[in-house]
């Protein structure tokens, strides 16, 4: 009151305008009915919550019947023509040889034909071409490559322990490389779920599985979090909160998180739901305080190892020893030398000549033995070593989690029973005394019609451009619908019959007509169906920002193939700081220097982190909706803004990979014609057309001698280049 009052006074403003100044922004009355709209939203969700789609088991579909029953080639044809037909629309046309080429390859692999590959295809002439492709596709390393980047946008990968002071995660590269392995191998999906949410828990037969579980077991781990937080217990309560959100978001398509203070405003989980599911991961053990200061870290754990893997690592000691000792043996010769010369030069009436010499020599002494230290304590810190991974383990005592009152951990209410959602589950889990209860959680999870239902959306959305459920990420009631419902049970089931085989899965459905569809625009159908929905035609996806940089470098010639490691450069003692531990704060990334050849290397093995934009080589990421590796994406946003065409226009990264497919014309020389034909092919996966050719030879002969390089960049940064059509 004094403060209006002294504004009053000491104002010329109309009394009229200080009168609204002291109103509320927003009328009481607002609140009341805002309020009671809340209180109404989550009645109707508890009352609906039990009969909403997403909860209910998979129906037993059988593909319907259609009229044109000649046009569909599998099962899922028939469930996308019922629906197309029932509106009197027709499906487009098939794509042609080239497009669907380009377009299963990028779909699969993240990398383009290759013009042998391209040759070869539309030569084929059997009835198998195409299950030749796919097949040759799924077998690739590629394969695993392209689809580990898509479940790693869901877990919030990086190579960084949350966002403060550039803090690494030495091992994270090992979950990597877990799941490229889990998608080449075939692991079943079933499996995949249960590892990654209880890991450690199973038993395994064999030294490699056994590593496999445990190093799985990261996705708990490998989120945003926050290591400096001074309040453990607010900490520990938050990783809780995100390993639940996790779970519930990769897994199941839930926003279980949103229940941490109160039921959820939409959907039919209760805050008692919330800490029953939250108590699996109370009683596992993520993080641990270090001795600096108020810094935790995430766990490591050691994984077992062959014998072979055994022999090797001893061998990498004995050489590591021997360097150590060297440098130890001459940091104390030269420490040695120092104080000699350093007396030296404590000699009165000594020659001018000599003491300037041993003054250079004392320098360069004194810089060799800075270097050495720098050396030894980067190689004590990064002592060869047992494997390790980031992971979790069971707590010694657990115990039930008990309510925090509006998510404070400090003001506590009652415990509550570990068990799973009452709306997706009639099962109360009998968890084995002195466990954690996430094996339990793991079987609950991976054998759910939620988490079959969730997993062949996201295929769906990846393949054709758009999810079932346009909502990949939310299946609760303000969620999409399916826009087949049936087709989408239908798939569940398929992959529970493929045995969990995300490989069949996938084939079947590239191996369909309507994968097949060409992507091109049709009046009248867009009328009808604007957005799509019933699949008459292909959606048209540009290429995301792995995959275009891939490409690039795919056609120039030099991509490199790598079979997994560390992505940042922590072996350069210049790119790492904090290694003594008696620093207050934990060890530190910057990058100072790249390995050689990490330019060309796949983008999925370049660093990934958090707390500002990609360096160096992955610089294209930050251009094209790479997402912020904190959140947990399904469906990446995507773009089109200047920066983009600016960046294909005048980035040296791009003008040096035009420059580099010069040289690929060169091995395939030929006149102007043949040479043009071969740079369609290469780039676009295309024959070139008529029209093209004509006006690309008369823009080289007009341009002069920089016009290959410029045909080259404006292919690289051209619309069809960009796009799987």
């Amino acid at each position: 009151m004094r403060q209006s009052q002294s504004l009053q006074e000491g104002s010329h403003e109309p009394p009229n305008v200080l009168e609204l100044k002291r109103r509320p922004l927003l009328p009481r009355r607002f609140f009341t009915l805002l309020a009671f709209h809340c209180i109404t939203v989550c009645l109707i969700s508890n009352l609906l919550g039990d009969d909403h789609w997403a909860f209910q088991p998979l129906s037993n579909t059988s593909p319907p019947e259609v009229k044109d029953p000649l046009w569909a080639t599998t099962d899922v044809d028939l469930f996308v023509l019922s629906a197309i037909e029932q509106t009197g629309l027709r499906p487009v046309k098939d794509a042609d040889t080239y497009t669907w080429l380009r377009r299963v390859s990028f779909d699969l692999t993240g990398l383009p034909p290759s013009v042998e590959e391209i040759r070869a295809f539309v030569s084929d002439d059997s009835g198998q071409a195409r299950e030749r492709v796919v097949d040759r596709l799924l077998a690739s390393r590629g394969f695993g490559e392209r689809w580990a980047r898509h479940w790693l946008d869901l877990v919030g990968y990086a190579d960084q322990i949350g966002t403060s002071n550039n803090v690494f995660a030495q091992h994270a590269w090992r979950y990597r490389d877990y799941v490229i392995d889990a998608f080449n191998i075939d692991k079943p999906y079933h499996r995949f779920i249960r590892e990654q949410i209880a890991g450690d828990l199973f038993e395994f037969d064999r030294v490699e599985e056994r590593a496999a579980g445990l190093t799985a077991t990261g996705f708990l781990v490998l989120g945003d979090i926050e290591i400096v937080e001074a309040d453990k217990a607010k900490m520990l309560v938050d990783i809780v909160d995100q390993q639940l959100n996790k779970v519930g978001k990769a897994f199941l398509g839930m926003t279980l998180d949103c229940a941490r203070c109160h039921d959820h405003k939409f959907d039919p989980i209760s805050l008692n739901d919330y800490y029953a599911m939250a108590g699996f991961f109370h009683n596992t053990s993520s993080v641990y305080k270090t001795n600096r200061g108020v810094w935790s870290d995430v766990n490591v754990v050691e994984l077992p190892e062959t014998s072979e893997q055994k022999t090797d690592r001893m061998s990498q000691i004995t050489l590591h020893e021997q360097k150590l000792t060297d440098w130890q043996r001459e940091r104390a010769e030269a420490l040695s030398r120092r104080k000699s010369l350093d007396q030296k030069l404590k000699i009165e009436g000594a020659k001018d000549a000599d003491r300037e010499q041993w003054t250079k020599e004392r320098d360069e002494r004194s810089g060799r033995i800075n270097r050495l230290n720098q050396l030894i304590e980067h190689a004590e810190f990064f002592a060869p070593g047992p494997p390790m991974a980031h992971g979790v383990r069971d707590v010694q005592n657990p115990e039930d989690m008990r309510i925090t009152i509006r998510g404070n951990p400090r003001a506590l209410g009652e415990a509550v029973p570990r068990g799973f959602l009452k709306v997706a589950s009639g099962i109360h889990p009998s968890i084995p005394k002195g466990q954690s209860g996430r094996r339990e959680l793991a079987d609950w999870v991976a054998g759910h019609p939620l988490a079959a239902r969730v997993a062949v959306n996201r295929i769906w959305q990846k393949l054709f451009g758009e999810g079932l459920v346009r909502t990949v990420d939310y299946f609760g009631l303000p969620g999409d619908d399916p826009s087949h419902p049936e087709l989408l049970d239908f798939l569940a089931r398929e992959l529970k019959r493929y045995d969990g085989s995300l490989k069949q899965f996938i084939r079947s459905l590239v191996l369909s007509r309507t994968y097949g569809l060409d992507s091109v625009h049709e009046s009248h159908a867009h009328e009808v169906d604007p957005g799509n929905r019933l699949l008459w035609r292909m959606h048209r996806v540009r290429l995301d920002a792995e995959a275009l940089r891939d490409a690039m470098i795919f056609v120039t010639g030099k991509l490199k193939s790598k079979s997994g490691g560390s992505s940042l450069p922590l072996e350069f003692p210049e790119n790492v700081g904090g290694l003594n531990p008696n620093d207050v704060n934990p060890p530190s990334f910057h990058f100072s220097k790249w390995r050689p050849g990490q330019e060309h290397e796949r983008t999925l093995y370049l660093p990934v982190i958090r707390h500002a934009g990609q360096p160096g080589p992955a610089n294209l990421r930050n251009i094209f909706d790479f997402p912020q590796p904190s959140q947990f994406v399904g469906k990446r946003s995507v773009t089109a803004v200047p920066t983009q065409a600016l960046f294909l226009m005048n980035s040296p990264v791009v003008k040096q990979y035009a420059l580099d497919l010069i040289s690929q014309l060169e091995i395939n020389r030929g006149g102007k014609e043949e040479r043009l034909g071969y740079l369609w092919l290469k780039l676009l996966n295309r024959p070139i057309s008529e029209i093209e050719l004509r006006e690309a030879v008369a823009f080289l002969e007009t341009v002069g001698d920089k016009a290959w390089v410029e045909m080259c960049r404006a292919l690289l940064g051209s619309n069809e280049f960009l796009m799987r059509l």
